[in-house]
């Protein structure tokens, strides 16, 4: 395990036993280089210290494989231009671009991205997500021109609808280790 991994939550962070803090802890069992980056203030998150902290990381860290859930897709998207190119993205469970959520609206509306700033990218959305419905996932799908995993009532794909343990992403994440 040589590449390097960055995870970045989302509103309200990802703390265990979110899917994120269990992968992290899986990742570095095994020697992976992990950073799983606390963003500041991620009950009441500021879209500038946000944009910031990321370009930080992705300068000092320079991960090879990006994992963002939630509110860091649209991070992901605001800061894309800003950012050199990652090996692989995996945008889990993105928020609608009309959001509505008083504690995160200067983070929306977002126009609609046609680029993830990575050579791969892997979009999984659930078929009951309370933040963006499965329409919508398959407007950013298009747009992205990239595959697409749904994921059958699993609700924000977060530690409420049952994803602590999640061995699927981990091993999805191996796999891309080998290659």
């Amino acid at each position: 395990m040589n590449k390097k991994i960055l995870l970045l939550h989302g509103w309200g962070g990802s703390d265990f036993p979110h899917w994120q803090s269990w992968l992290a802890g899986e990742l570095a069992k095994e020697y992976g280089t992990v950073s799983f980056l606390k963003l500041s203030n991620f009950d009441f998150p500021d879209l500038a210290i946000w944009k910031q902290e990321l370009k930080n990381e992705i300068e000092n860290f320079n991960p090879d494989i990006v994992i963002c859930h939630s509110l860091a897709n649209t991070l992901w998207f605001h800061t894309i231009n800003e950012i050199g190119e990652v090996k692989k993205l995996y945008l889990v469970a993105p928020p609608s671009f009309t959001c509505l959520i008083e504690e995160i609206d200067e983070f929306f509306p977002l126009k609609l991205p046609t680029n993830t700033n990575a050579q791969e990218t892997l979009l999984i959305c659930s078929t009951d997500d309370p933040y963006m419905n499965i329409d919508e996932a398959k407007t950013l799908q298009k747009s992205l021109n990239v595959e697409m995993k749904i994921l059958q009532n699993a609700g924000h794909i977060n530690a409420d609808s049952g994803y602590g343990e999640w061995p699927w992403i981990l091993e999805e994440i191996k796999k891309d280790l080998k290659n």
